[in-house]
């Protein structure tokens, strides 16, 4: 497990192995969700799936891409962050924790 930040800014990601598969699971803030998806075949481009009123598929879409260029297997990405009533400054420090993951992809 990956994880980056504190407190309500603290973000987690999981992988697990499926066979040559992977899922990988990002979750964090005060309530872990499942927001989007990301689906990946090698040589294929990005599935994105965005659930209603859900914004997580962008920082999923940002490890996704990471993982794509690093490993050459089918994948998925899931989960969602959420902070109740989250500030501009909550939203950059969640985008930065999340970043900070994807380097250590």
């Amino acid at each position: 497990m990956i994880t980056s930040g504190k407190g309500k800014h603290k973000i987690w990601l999981k992988n697990y192995k499926i066979g040559k598969d992977k899922v990988y699971f990002l979750g964090g803030g005060e309530k872990s969700h499942i927001g989007g998806i990301i689906i990946s075949e090698p040589n294929k481009k990005l599935k994105v799936i965005k659930l209603e009123n859900h914004y997580d598929y962008i920082v999923l879409k940002m490890i996704a891409e990471k993982i794509y260029k690093r490993y050459n297997t089918k994948f998925i990405v899931t989960g969602g962050i959420h902070i109740d009533n989250a500030s501009k400054e909550d939203i950059d420090k969640i985008i930065d924790n999340c970043r900070r993951i994807t380097e250590c992809i």
